[in-house]
């Protein structure tokens, strides 16, 4: 392709059949890209002109009204037609002045011919070249597109990609990345490759989003601008290819070069995740010292997890537990592994993306987390829970839109400022997953410190401790309320809810208000206490928030 250019309003009348033609307007429009011709002669063109298109009229248009002459100008302009071709002498004999104007304000070549033409010679010849061409950029993209699946299938080497791109493209060919270094070929000067990385940053990368569909064209300045294409891998940005363009326009061959490219470059950024993957489960080991509480000491545990030693400040730790839950039980043994394996190879991603050194190991369903950052300001710490609830709020995402019959769950405990203490954090977030997936309230609840006296209950020796508690509380009115059906127990926490508001109490239950009284009545009869002290109250809360708790787990 490399040597290939458009044709255009200036390759058409180099053709031996314009020989007679001549340009009567548009002269900065001849680079104009030419796809199709028409006979047009009608005046409503709208519907029938595309985009590129080059029509050839006789001018009866021209006969009418010079209000109506001028809309079908505009008509042609609006649509983004290649030009107009006008055959003088059969319906007009000049076109006038002010059609001219109008089609050199807007830099749209007017062509005419002096003499009467054949059009279907036109026709046969234009359309013959355009067919002709486009057999020729077929081939060469299947060219391009077997060089590309050899490049990936021979090395993970992204370069190779980007070479192969820049001898088709015969352009600068830049590759941004939010997970690996920028790439430039051929190189460019540390000036220019810090300025493009800026441009990048700070107007490109926020419109890179992966339900956009096709190129983005970005201006670096007046006469230079950069074509840009995102390489998606599992419905997420992680890099873009480009091609910079100076005083051009992106032409239909350059975006599928660069669209091509860009596929080429996801099957390349995934194979390198997963090696890397395979490279990085050392950490394992190092995950699994941290769950027995094995680490020696903190200066040799940050050593082990790559992070430099500070001597002013400190680390933010933050650990938790993504759980695949695969709710379709026919599936094999094989695909749950490898959508594992995937959920593990996008969670690193996300994690690469968002510059937060972490540990990650799979274990059967479960992926362990450990992440760290440097505390730098007082914002540190609500900043990287930020980060850490949009990751997991995308890797949910992906398994609902993306991955059959499979539910993302996540927990994590508590921050420390120690490596070597991030054992408990682990114990902590198992509780925040157990405690919302059986309390409807606290679903949606993803850190420790937002599960509440849920704390306290899970903390509680599960049997018989609490079990023996909620008994002696509640015992007797779960009793009563499985022989009689009286509905005691809703009706109490529904009176804990509305803070003893009789009359909310009613409304919610939606029950007469003497109804109610007569069950507060029984409730008080049945627990030998008055609801009204705060000792009694607060236990009964307890006992019914572990009687909730423990009866969805069972």
């Amino acid at each position: 392709m490399k040597g290939k250019k458009t044709f255009t309003i200036a390759d058409v009348l180099e053709r031996p059949v314009f020989r007679r033609a001549k340009l009567a307007a548009g002269e900065q429009g001849v680079n104009r890209r030419v796809g199709w011709v028409h006979v047009l002669e009608i005046t409503n063109v709208s519907p029938f002109v595309s985009r590129h298109d080059l029509i050839l009229t006789t001018g009866l248009w021209l006969i009418r009204k010079g209000g109506e002459r001028a809309e079908y100008m505009e008509q042609l302009i609006c649509s983004e037609a290649a030009g107009l071709c006008v055959e003088l002498g059969t319906s007009i004999h000049e076109i006038p002045s002010e059609i001219l104007e109008l089609a050199e304000r807007h830099h749209f070549p007017v062509i005419i011919f002096e003499q009467p033409v054949r059009f279907v010679e036109i026709t046969q010849d234009i359309h013959s070249l355009l067919i002709n061409r486009h057999h020729e950029l077929l081939k060469d993209l299947e060219r391009f597109s077997r060089q590309l699946q050899q490049e990936t299938l021979r090395s993970t080497d992204m370069n190779a990609l980007l070479r192969v791109l820049h001898d088709y493209a015969a352009r600068q060919v830049i590759y941004m990345s939010s997970i690996d270094t920028n790439r430039f070929v051929p190189s460019v000067q540390p000036d220019v490759a810090d300025h493009i990385a800026d441009f990048y940053a700070n107007e490109v990368e926020s419109s890179m989003t992966a339900d956009r569909e096709g190129h983005l064209l970005f201006h670096l300045n007046d006469s230079t601008a950069v074509l840009f294409q995102p390489v998606v891998c599992f419905g997420q940005v992680f890099s873009a290819v480009g091609v910079v363009l100076h005083n051009e326009m992106p032409t239909e061959e350059m975006s599928l070069l660069i669209d091509y490219t860009a596929k080429a470059a996801a099957t390349l950024v995934l194979r390198t995740q997963f090696l890397e993957d395979r490279l990085l489960r050392n950490q394992n080991e190092l995950i699994q010292d941290v769950l027995n509480g094995q680490l020696p000491n903190e200066e040799q545990a940050q050593t082990r997890m790559g992070l430099r030693l500070l001597t002013k400040g400190r680390y933010l730790f933050w650990a938790g537990v993504i759980e695949v839950e695969h709710q379709d039980k026919d599936a094999s043994q094989v695909r749950k592994e490898s959508i594992n394996q995937d959920v593990l190879v996008l969670l690193r991603s996300l994690l690469k993306k968002e510059a937060l050194h972490n540990l990650l190991m799979m274990k059967g369903s479960q992926c362990y987390i450990l992440c760290a950052k440097e505390e730098l300001t007082l914002r540190s710490e609500a900043q990287m829970k930020k980060v850490l609830a949009h990751t997991v709020q995308y890797i949910q995402n992906y398994a609902a839109g993306q991955l059959d019959k499979v539910r993302i769950h996540a927990g994590f405990g508590k921050v420390r400022h120690r490596m070597t203490g991030t054992d408990r954090s682990f114990e902590e977030a198992y509780q925040v997953i157990e405690v919302a997936r059986s309390v409807p309230v606290m679903k949606d609840r993803l850190f420790y410190d937002s599960i509440g006296i849920y704390q306290l209950l899970k903390a509680v020796p599960r049997i018989p401790f609490l079990q023996e508690f909620v008994q002696d509380h509640l015992g007797e009115l779960i009793a009563h309320d499985r022989e009689h059906h009286m509905q005691l127990l809703d009706t109490l926490d529904a009176y804990f809810q509305c803070h003893g508001s009789k009359r909310d109490t009613a409304g919610v239950l939606y029950i007469h208000r003497q109804t109610l009284y007569n069950r507060l009545d029984k409730i008080n009869e049945i627990v030998e206490g008055n609801l009204a002290d705060p000792d009694k109250r607060r236990c009964l809360e307890m006992a019914l928030l572990a009687y909730r708790m423990l009866q969805a787990e069972n």
